[in-house]
């Protein structure tokens, strides 16, 4: 069974990566990532903001299950539950966050993996010149995220939600580096597809999708917000939302443009949803921080167990086939029906 996952000018030995979180900000954790049995493991972010960095101190985190009450992490049910947070980024000085990180990638090589450097941009020029050092430190990899949730809050990263200000970011960083770069892209737009264009038109050499969305959720008991303020938030009810803009991309763009999903995966089986819509790999974070890297051994297991169920030599095979055989709804034809589901609500004495 062929497992290996196709990102244009890199080949993953499976289509699963450890997302950037606070997991992937020590060296212990993107190891432990690396061994678990990802093909990828993207560091925290950093970029050039010393307020960025500072906003660690007061990150906080919890899981809110489907009433929105807050749940023990070690009672944690992914399919059930969301995980809501502030965040900051990674506080090591740049040198030597990108010294580790080398040391890293050379670990990550002996797995025929990856470690993939992050920027969560503040300003352009600063984003290309950290990618430019990126480069030079001997990473293969990098991603450009755009999508901070927390940057409709936090001046010290930025949400980018405009086809301008995607090209001028991603072209500058473009120009800086000859790295395969990934830009990550919201949905807090107008337009996603649009911005995916524009990415890809400025140099983008993969896109990944989508960033989670900002939140707020007051305690009714004590009737004050959770985490005493706004956060960011993802769960598995994310996932059709996610995929909605994979698949509309998917269609969008030239195939040979890779999509990496995120936001919403939670299982094997989400794996297959993505990659049915068109993602080729798929970015994990809040599983790994509430049950570990273990998660992508069985993860693996599953996938391999689904293709031999399916006699499917390789799982590129069906990438964007969910897509593909979308209709528009101009194109659908009349569903007979002499009833409604809720019909039955309309009964006397209902």
């Amino acid at each position: 069974m062929d497992l290996s996952a196709e990102l244009g000018c890199i080949t993953l030995k499976n289509p699963l990566i450890c997302a950037s979180s606070e997991f992937t900000m020590t060296a212990a954790g993107i190891k432990t990532a690396l061994d678990g049995g990802a093909a990828a493991v993207l560091a925290k972010s950093v970029n050039e903001s010393p307020a960025a960095a500072r906003q660690l101190d007061s990150a906080d985190y919890v899981l809110l299950d489907e009433n929105w009450n807050v749940v023990p992490w070690e009672k944690s049910n992914p399919k059930r539950d969301s995980l809501f947070c502030r965040s900051g980024l990674a506080k090591t000085p740049l040198k030597q966050w990108l010294n580790l990180l080398t040391e890293l990638d050379q670990y990550a090589r002996t797995k025929n993996s990856y470690v993939v450097g992050s920027i969560t941009v503040a300003d352009p020029a600063p984003a290309a010149d950290i990618a430019a050092q990126m480069e030079a430190s001997g990473l293969r990899w990098i991603e450009l995220n755009l999508s901070a949730p927390h940057g409709r809050e936090a001046s010290a990263v930025r949400q980018i939600t405009t086809t301008e200000i995607v090209s001028d970011y991603v072209r500058q960083v473009r120009q800086a580096t000859r790295l395969p770069l990934a830009v990550k892209l919201t949905a807090q737009t107008e337009d996603v597809v649009a911005l995916a264009k524009e990415a890809v038109a400025n140099g983008a050499d993969m896109l990944v999708m989508i960033g989670r969305f900002p939140g707020f959720m007051p305690d009714i008991e004590t009737q004050q917000p959770i985490l005493g303020s706004w956060g960011a938030i993802g769960g598995q009810w994310s996932l059709p939302i996610s995929l909605y803009w994979v698949s509309k991309c998917w269609l969008a763009l030239p195939c040979e443009v890779p999509i990496i999903g995120t936001n919403g995966a939670r299982s094997a089986d989400d794996v297959l949803r993505f990659l049915l819509s068109g993602a080729r790999a798929v970015e994990f974070a809040s599983i790994v921080l509430t049950h570990g890297p273990r998660v992508f051994a069985d993860m693996l297991e599953s996938l391999t167990s689904y293709a031999n169920r399916k006699n499917i030599a390789r799982l590129t095979e069906f990438v964007g086939k969910a897509a593909d055989s979308s209709k528009s709804y101009q194109s659908l034809t009349p569903v007979p029906r002499s009833s409604y589901p809720w019909d039955r609500h309309l009964k006397k004495g209902d």
